[in-house]
């Protein structure tokens, strides 16, 4: 185990990680890791709630803007750049603050990524026939096949749906249960996992006033900068919520209202499929609130857990 003490902030999509993360790293001289998939983007500022300039001038932020939106970044990769960030980090008496809602790096970051079985390319080539034909009929199927998994997907994330049906049809195995399995009593690094847990009503309510604030300021006007960069619609970058729901208007399928919509509510979707996996970490600290309501609690659990 490597020896280094992370401090992680995790929760739902507009509770205010990104703020309570700085706030943190700041009192502890430390330095911020985003585990976001989407904020390693450059040119993606808008959608991804990036910390603003004054927030990165106050503390450093690693693995923001690091890659083009014409390539695709990996969990993989964000492996091994945080692992790196992280020995630099610790070289200079810096305090790592790990900061995002993509749980699925945060959990290869605490345990590593498990080997999956290998890809079926032939079986992978008939999935995604079958989902241009039929893409119900998948979601269905993983449904019943890995429900557990099923309820974290959203149902237009067809790349993670075809990957789990393919797991199931070639192991016999759900990839939840093969998750299960993966040893999490050898955690890669000592950690103190806080997780946001705002009153449900609030949170409805800054996610809407969240999306509205982001295609007020340009979202559209920025995927249409995107798209005429170059970066292919089928870009992973675009699988961001806001970005795909901001391309139906630069095709003319939607209007803006109604991508607003979609927006909003794909992004409570997705934060209710945050809290259900940090409902099932048995580790997780929870706090109740927003902003200076949680960051002396957090500062508390944090300093009882560096004296433990």
């Amino acid at each position: 185990m490597n020896e280094a003490k992370l401090l992680i902030v995790a929760g739902p999509t507009a509770a205010g990680k990104t703020w309570l993360g700085a706030q943190l790293a700041c009192r502890l001289n430390g330095e911020v890791i985003s585990a976001d998939a989407f904020a390693v983007y450059r040119g993606m500022d808008i959608g991804t709630a990036k910390p603003d300039q004054g927030m990165r001038a106050l503390v450093p932020h690693h693995l923001v803007d690091v890659v083009s939106p014409h390539q695709r970044y990996s969990a993989g990769q964000f492996l091994r750049d945080a692992d790196a960030a992280i020995g630099h980090m610790v070289e200079r008496g810096k305090q790592p603050v790990v900061v995002g809602g993509t749980m699925f790096y945060v959990r290869a970051l605490l345990y590593g990524l498990f080997p999956e079985p290998p890809k079926d390319l032939r079986l992978r080539r008939q999935l995604e026939r079958e989902w241009e034909e039929n893409p119900e009929a998948l979601r269905q199927e993983l449904a019943l096949r890995d429900p557990q998994l099923a309820a974290k997907l959203a149902a237009n994330d067809r790349q993670r749906i075809l990957r789990a049906l393919e797991v199931v049809r070639v192991a016999g195995k759900p990839l939840s249960e093969l998750w299960a399995q993966h040893p999490r009593n050898q955690a890669r690094y000592r950690f103190c996992l806080l997780a946001l847990h705002p009153e449900r009503e609030r949170l409805r309510v800054r996610i809407a006033g969240r999306v509205e604030d982001m295609f007020a300021r340009g979202l559209v006007a920025e995927t249409r900068r995107l798209v005429e960069s170059g970066v292919p619609r089928t870009a992973h970058a675009f699988k961001a919520i806001g970005y795909r729901q901001a391309l139906r208007v630069v095709d003319g399928q939607w209007t803006e209202v109604e991508a607003v919509q979609a927006t909003v509510h794909a992004t409570r979707q997705l934060a209710k499929r945050q809290l259900s996996w940090l409902r099932g970490e048995p580790e997780v600290q929870w706090l109740f609130g927003f902003g200076e309501e949680v960051l002396s609690r957090a500062l508390e659990i944090w300093e009882a857990y560096r004296g433990a």
